[in-house]
């Protein structure tokens, strides 16, 4: 069964068109790792004042978690996105992930 995860990130508004560039050419390895890490039907929405929210689907969330945690290309990647996010403290942007409780699904 899939776990539906849906978190929320602030982008820096001076940093917002960058974001969508980047993200427009996610890396291929990133995209494979991501892939070969169980995040399925993954997705970021950016609202113009920087609120970013993603989405995926997962079979087990930590070991999504853990398992892009051990991938070389994701602490290249965290690395160069962390100074495009507010509110880190210090964290790496997937460290500061917390999902949202899910109140409602119509299925």
């Amino acid at each position: 069964m899939m776990q539906r995860v849906c978190f929320l990130l602030k982008v820096r508004a001076d940093r917002l068109d960058e974001y969508r560039e980047r993200h427009a050419a996610v890396w291929p390895e990133m995209l494979d790792a991501l892939s070969a890490n169980g995040w399925h039907n993954y997705s970021l929405f950016l609202r113009e004042d920087g609120l970013l929210v993603g989405y995926l689907e997962t079979e087990d969330f930590a070991a999504a978690q853990a398992g892009m945690a051990s991938a070389g290309i994701n602490a290249r990647w965290q690395a160069e996105m962390a100074p495009f996010f507010e509110a880190l403290d210090g964290a790496r942007p997937d460290e500061a992930m917390k999902p949202l409780t899910e109140v409602f699904h119509l299925a």
